[in-house]
């Protein structure tokens, strides 16, 4: 049996690190944007979150799209505009213009997400998905821990419109690398026949779309208390992420009084130990104990649970002045926080009947990123408004601990949810009670 199944996990995996390079290019050049067009902080967060306005709101949209007409064209499309919008932005001429950039940014990589949970529903079986999950959403940190030095250099030596210039070259060439390459199992021609039955035979999800609509089948899943437990959870996790895609390389230089450069060596750590506990917590972790017998909803949720408590650890980084003890808080809680991720983004492919697994991810997606519109704004007027990220640390925390109970009490099962039809066809008056 070959690999080919591995082949498109590395493939959605790149596209997870030029996918990152992008959108983290605006924090990199926090400060050199601020002097150009003289920005407030407050503003500044605005511009960060700008991204997150179109990238929330179309989730679940795309989700729905992607369960009608598949991940390929879908992505594609998306593809060519994320790169189109690198370009926007190295033009741009003011704050008019840096937004139109990341919301066009938020609009291209909106489907690649929830087409990445889609495809690993079709391409893996479920004892290899935690592997295949954690394959490619740890590549986010990767890129931020190789970006950020590279994006530093990259605005050091070029300015920061260089650097956006650098990543819509890259975004380009990924392009016809990923329309050259991916294809869904039953149409690849290089996928052997006993891999494709190793893959089937193993759990994977149908393809196909469900009948009904978006909103039948969304309304059908959110009767389900797990659906929210994973909702709030996921987005409990994403405050602190964005946080600190958003501000970390702002918090260094403010804070820390450190330049552009050396602030791109110091960011880094944090997102490569980020980087290196995902791929092997959640992912090898959980699947060689899975094989091993033990329960995989409890492997998970403790997992979920601990790692969301170990993220409370960000809390040392408000009281520290030293940017090294700052960068050791900042790396265990980040280290820790993604490996709830991975297992987040995993949970649709396990409970989400036929055909809904983008409606599903998508919406887990929308609460994820609604922090991403929030988090960057409420952190810099924080930090405008106490010249000190104390405050907006301790935030964080709190939320993570709505987080953790949320885990804990909601998140009741892994079993697939009936379909709508299912459903309908068991007592069409009937109602289906929050499980």
């Amino acid at each position: 049996m070959k690999h080919r199944r591995w082949w498109i996990g590395v493939l959605i995996a790149v596209g997870v690190i030029v996918n990152y390079l992008d959108r983290s290019a605006t924090s990199m050049a926090t400060k050199p944007i601020e002097g150009t067009f003289h920005l407030t902080a407050g503003q500044m967060g605005i511009v960060l979150s700008a991204f997150s306005w179109s990238y929330a709101l179309l989730q679940i949209p795309v989700g729905a799209l992607l369960d009608k007409i598949g991940v390929k064209w879908v992505i594609r499309l998306g593809m060519v505009l994320w790169s189109i919008a690198c370009f926007v932005t190295a033009v741009a001429t003011g704050q008019g213009l840096l937004l139109l950039g990341r919301v066009l940014l938020g609009i291209g990589e909106a489907p690649y997400f929830p087409a990445a949970v889609k495809s690993v529903g079709y391409w893996f079986p479920v004892a290899e998905r935690a592997r295949a999950v954690s394959l490619y959403d740890s590549e986010s940190k990767l890129a931020s821990a190789i970006g950020a030095p590279l994006l530093a250099f990259a605005i050091t030596e070029w300015s920061w419109r260089g650097g956006f210039i650098a990543t819509g070259i890259l975004s380009v060439v990924y392009v016809f690398i990923y329309w050259a390459m991916y294809r869904d199992p039953r149409e690849d021609k290089r996928l052997s026949r006993e891999e494709l039955e190793f893959i089937e035979e193993g759990g994977s999800q149908e393809e196909g779309q469900a009948e009904g609509g978006l909103w039948r089948n969304l309304g059908h899943l959110l009767r389900y208390r797990k659906v929210w437990g994973v909702f709030i959870g996921f987005a409990a996790y994403a405050y602190s992420f964005w946080l600190f895609l958003s501000w970390l390389p702002g918090y260094l230089e403010d804070q820390m009084h450190m330049s552009v450069l050396k602030t791109g060596w110091f960011a880094a750590i944090p997102w490569l130990v980020g980087f290196a506990s995902e791929l092997f917590v959640a992912g090898f972790l959980i699947d060689w104990l899975v094989k091993r017998g033990r329960n995989p909803l409890r492997v998970r949720k403790s997992v979920l649970v601990v790692c969301l408590l170990l993220g409370l650890t960000v809390i040392g980084a408000a009281y520290t002045r030293s940017p090294g003890w700052a960068v050791f808080f900042i790396s265990i809680a980040l280290g820790a926080l993604v490996c709830t991720s991975s297992i987040a983004m995993s949970i649709p492919t396990f409970i989400a009947p036929r055909g809904t697994v983008g409606v599903l991810t998508g919406f887990l997606t929308f609460g994820n990123n609604a922090m991403g519109i929030l988090a960057p704004i409420v952190t810099g007027f924080i930090v405008q408004a106490t010249g000190s990220f104390m405050d907006a640390f301790l935030c964080a925390a709190v939320i993570l601990l709505i987080g953790v109970l949320s885990y804990a009490f909601l998140l009741t099962d892994l079993d697939p949810i009936p379909s709508p039809n299912a459903q309908l066809g068991a007592s069409s008056a009937a109602k289906v009670p929050i499980q």
